[in-house]
């Protein structure tokens, strides 16, 4: 089979299912991860040849689409802030949301030509994408991660390694945690100071009664753990991190969240009860209230 006529049969198995778009970039993340034809290459090397047991391949993969497996999961990887991830059913996908506010973060620290050393934590870091990409990013920064689920940290402790970077990885129930500091220098010898120049963390937010408005691709393969929280208490994460980083922060440190589109003045005000100042609230790329920036 050449490559155009198995792009045809590909759109008509999926597009009643996905849509025209979903499948086109479906299509295009497969022809590379299987063949490694980026774009440029299908445009002029439209009779490419597929042999029998790679459109065998493309049938197994065609099938868990139909069932709207998610295929960062089908295919074990993911790209996030042009670094490649590895991915299961243990962690959630890491989203475009997530990739500015890391970049929100970068912007922080700008190259100079003698950086100033920082201290960075990820509070539920999953994949490990917020913390591997800072660090890749802002190389002088000590960085470490915190997560609860110990399938989701061999993942993210895989990342680092895939990515040539050093995360201190700590597996650790943030809401069991009552100083922050010494918990974390009981858990790694590397951290002297016990203060943090950064604490940033992409906890669960997504109230039960927002379960209707999820795809079922998120809410039948992803982890309700890192998803989900309570209707009757959805800031439940918010507030005992910020609670905790009023101790554990620099005197210039910085906290960032990424937060529930429908309650950001309810985050803002929480940081206000809290103590802390400068507080911004910024937009996504899709106009929903989705990051805050403040400080002590």
């Amino acid at each position: 089979m050449i490559i155009k006529e198995l792009k045809t049969y590909f759109f008509n198995e999926l597009i009643e299912i996905h849509g025209i778009d979903e499948v086109e970039s479906f299509y295009f993340i497969l022809t590379e991860y299987l063949h490694g034809l980026k774009r440029i290459d299908l445009a002029l090397n439209p009779n490419f040849e597929i042999s029998e047991e790679e459109v065998r391949k493309w049938e197994a993969i065609i099938s868990e689409l139909k069932t709207e497996k998610p295929i960062q999961y089908i295919i074990g990887e993911t790209w996030f802030y042009d670094s490649k991830f590895y991915v299961n059913e243990h962690t959630l996908i890491p989203r475009p949301e997530t990739e500015e506010l890391v970049d929100w973060i970068v912007s922080k620290f700008p190259k100079t030509q003698n950086p100033k050393a920082i201290t960075v934590l990820d509070i539920g870091t999953g994949t490990g994408c917020i913390p591997i990409s800072i660090k890749k990013n802002i190389p002088q920064a000590e960085v470490f991660a915190i997560e609860i689920s110990e399938e989701a940290l061999k993942v993210a402790k895989r990342n680092a390694v895939e990515n040539k970077v050093e995360v201190h990885f700590i597996l650790q129930n943030i809401l069991e945690v009552e100083n922050l500091s010494l918990s974390l220098r009981a858990e790694s010898r590397s951290l002297n100071s016990g203060k943090f120049d950064v604490i940033v963390s992409n906890p669960p937010y997504v109230r039960n009664l927002e379960k209707q408005e999820i795809k079922k691709n998120v809410l039948e393969y992803e982890p309700h753990l890192a998803l989900f929280v309570e209707d009757n208490d959805a800031l439940l994460f918010y507030r005992k991190i910020v609670q905790l980083a009023k101790e554990s922060l620099t005197e210039s440190g910085q906290l960032f969240f990424e937060i529930n589109q429908y309650l950001g003045e309810e985050t803002v005000e929480l940081l206000e009860q809290l103590g802390f100042k400068n507080i911004e609230l910024k937009k996504d790329i899709y106009g929903n209230d989705r990051m805050i920036r403040c400080n002590l």
